[in-house]
């Protein structure tokens, strides 16, 4: 198993200035959320459709509601973590977090199933934003006093959550061997964990972050073209990360006769990121600038849709049907590790004064819903009888497309 980032790792993330004991507090709690996340949620479809005997769609439905909980409301937790703070903002989500844990353990019908979900959707609203729109503006307070480009501190972020995506599912499986139930309770026992912490250690003000009045910022938000065509750029890459779980699962099935090659191709991705997400940053930001950084990721990314598509009408099966496969999940994870550092880093320059919570969930909130309508219209592409290269080049497109969207900087 890879380790987690350690202190002297985060202290030492530049090579020339350490990261403030509060930015590595943050990156630490982006570690334990995905910890006590993955823990659980991975196994919930399952626990849904054979623990508690509920019908396919309705799984779907319940998954949906948390996905839809949490992304779409990113934008209300940037903006309440604006006007009040991160600290209250925070420690409101770790309650929830714990609660609704907590709660779907003991559900035991579809009602409460649907309630616990959307808490634990709306918890992650909350403090995701808040964590994440503090990092950013504590990553261009870094850059400016010269510990290195602000790419550096989102790259060990971005290492950080895919570290504890990686743990998580492992002490999942570990605790379902007694039951669901106990899954839920370890998830919660987490937060209590980074509960306390954070009430703790997350100081009660913030130097240099002023609280904003919410009214107003939505207005600003949707004139800002530049920004927007940041969310659309991100939210083509994110439609392209998504199809890890919807095109190379029938990929994978068509080459293998399985889908078991899937969670090796999954563990493949993880590790690439934990392992070589801050030596691509730490070369990126020696030599691009954010958007060409963006640009080639989103090149990349369109590569490995190419790449499965210049593959596919040759038929191949097994172990060489398989390779094509693989090769798609390396170039699709390499464009992640300079697109997703980079997007965030991006923010604080586009961002109204005061209001960097808001536009770090907006990014999330916008980009979800063009994932949300993409997704639907690539199912379609995907079960339309086209030649079967056809739809991966028009993935391909996707990408490709979204690299002429990205804004010039000043």
């Amino acid at each position: 198993m890879t380790a987690p980032p350690s202190a002297g790792c985060l202290a030492k993330a530049s090579g020339r200035r350490p990261l403030s004991p509060l930015l590595r507090l943050l990156v630490l709690t982006q570690l334990a959320f995905n910890i006590g996340f993955f823990a659980v949620l991975p196994f919930l479809s399952e626990h849904l459709g054979q623990g508690m005997g509920m019908a396919g769609w309705l799984v779907g439905f319940v998954l949906g509601l948390r996905t839809f909980s949490q992304q779409g409301l990113f934008v209300v937790g940037g903006a309440l973590a604006d006007r009040y703070g991160i600290r209250p903002v925070v420690l409101a989500g770790c309650v929830l977090r714990i609660a609704g844990f907590v709660w779907l353990g003991y559900a035991g019908r579809t009602w409460a199933v649907v309630g616990a979900v959307l808490l634990i959707g709306f918890a992650a609203a909350l403090f995701s934003p808040a964590v994440e729109s503090e990092v950013a503006r504590q990553a261009v307070a870094w850059e400016e006093a010269g510990g290195g480009p602000r790419t550096r501190v989102l790259a060990l972020f971005t290492v950080a959550g895919q570290a504890g995506a990686f743990i998580g599912p492992l002490l999942g499986a570990l605790l379902l061997a007694v039951d669901f139930r106990t899954a839920c309770l370890a998830g919660a026992g987490v937060f209590v964990l980074v509960l306390a912490g954070h009430a703790r250690l997350l100081p009660q003000h913030i130097p240099g972050r002023a609280r904003t009045r919410v009214k107003g910022g939505a207005r600003l938000l949707l004139r800002n073209r530049r920004f927007l065509a940041l969310c659309c750029a991100y939210g083509a890459y994110l439609l392209a990360y998504n199809q890890l779980y919807l095109a190379l699962p029938a990929e994978v099935e068509r080459a293998a006769g399985s889908q078991a090659p899937l969670a090796w191709l999954f563990a493949l991705s993880s590790l690439l990121v934990v392992t070589a997400q801050l030596p691509v940053t730490r070369w990126a930001g020696e030599r691009l600038s954010l958007r060409r950084s963006m640009a080639a990721g989103l090149v990349l990314i369109g590569a490995g849709f190419t790449l499965v598509a210049l593959a596919r009408p040759a038929g191949w099966t097994g172990g060489a049907g398989l390779a094509p496969a693989a090769g798609f999940v390396v170039l699709l994870t390499l464009g992640q590790m300079l697109v997703a550092p980079v997007a965030r880093a991006w923010v604080p320059d586009l961002a109204e004064d005061g209001r960097l919570g808001l536009y770090t969930g907006a990014l999330s909130s916008v980009s979800g819903l063009i994932v949300l309508l993409g997704s639907s219209v690539t199912g379609s592409l995907l079960d339309s009888g086209l030649p079967p290269a056809a739809p991966w080049l028009v993935l391909a497109a996707v990408p490709l497309a979204a690299a002429g969207l990205l804004p010039r900087r000043h």
